[in-house]
């Protein structure tokens, strides 16, 4: 198997023990919903009619509700039914284990104990090793990949599985997933509101990680979803890593960095990652999420906000939502 996921797996995935335990997780905060109460009202008979249909392979995959979220810019979003979700579920806690040990370090987009705060920790750690504890100047080439989601081809992403996974059954299922969207192009997207589709990117993505790390050694790198930064003190070599790794994309995973969204910048001069503006001794919000703040905060959600802001230099901002709601 040369380290791949095993036949059994695909027991695990589809038995009624893992449906019911992807269930507990599933509806969590989502019992109010209408489409989850009426799943629930003969909830074993649905499990076990999902179960049957994974086991004599004659499940399909149905279709997606459309609808746009501002998170802060216009993003389509594409839910599934209660029962398909449960079926991404149920793949997902079996699959994630085996892959996430598959991932670098610096990887911290939909991942247990990653996320954005242990991001934008690790970005002021690298940025204090690079320039020697801001002795010397640190470049910092900053990337975001075109339209992300909609442009994971199908084709290569179902490659880039099958040589991890060595089972028919669980490709076959994997195919009902990937297959059931497209992004306006035949073989082309990832719906953002399936769970698959976090792992499925990463897993996607981590071809060019393991690009970066192993086949261009280099050292400082970080990468949330399709966000991603590399550190040094040479300028001129971060340039001419622009093509290299606009080549490989292209080349390998049919992506394209945003022509707009490609910079390069000293660390002292602060640089935009992931919602704040990083400076060697401390970090600010950005502006248009300050704004955003400001605009959405209420009694609600007052405290989530109060949590965001704890992670960097925002006592100002911090009095400033206090006094709005209050």
């Amino acid at each position: 198997m040369g380290g791949g996921v095993h036949s059994s797996l695909f027991e695990k995935i589809i038995s009624v023990e893992n449906l019911l335990i992807a269930w507990k997780e599933f509806v969590k905060g989502k019992r109010k919903r209408v489409d989850v109460q009426e799943f629930q009202l003969r909830l074993m008979a649905n499990i076990l009619s999902l179960h049957n249909d994974l086991r004599n392979k004659t499940y399909m995959h149905g279709s997606y509700e459309h609808f746009k979220i501002s998170d802060p810019k216009p993003r389509d979003i594409h839910k599934a039914t209660v029962r398909d979700r449960l079926a991404h579920h149920a793949i997902y806690r079996i699959l994630y284990p085996f892959f996430n040990k598959k991932f670098i370090f610096d990887s911290y987009s939909c991942r247990v104990g990653k996320g954005t705060h242990k991001a934008i920790s690790r970005f002021t750690e690298l940025a204090k090793c690079e320039s020697f504890s801001h002795t010397k100047t640190c470049w910092v080439l900053k990337c975001d990949i075109c339209k992300f989601f909609a442009n994971i081809d199908h084709d290569i992403l179902k490659r880039i599985l099958s040589k991890y996974i060595h089972n028919s059954d669980i490709l076959w299922l994997i195919e009902q997933i990937i297959s059931s969207f497209n992004s306006g192009t035949i073989g082309k997207g990832l719906p953002l509101g399936n769970l698959t589709s976090q792992l499925f990117v990463n897993i996607y993505m981590n071809e060019f990680d393991q690009f970066i790390k192993h086949k261009l050694n280099i050292k400082y790198y970080i990468r949330y979803a399709d966000d991603f930064v590399v550190f040094s003190q040479n300028k001129e070599y971060l340039l001419k890593l622009i093509p290299t790794i606009s080549d490989f994309l292209q080349k390998h995973l049919k992506l394209s960095l945003h022509p707009n969204k490609v910079f390069i910048k000293t660390a002292a001069t602060g640089v935009d990652f992931l919602g704040w503006v990083h400076f060697p001794t401390h970090r600010v919000l950005r502006t248009t999420t300050k704004r955003r703040m400001f605009a959405k905060v209420d009694e609600e959600n007052l405290v989530s906000y109060l949590g965001l802001l704890k992670h960097g230099n925002a006592w100002k901002l911090t009095k400033g939502i206090r006094t709005v709601c209050c």
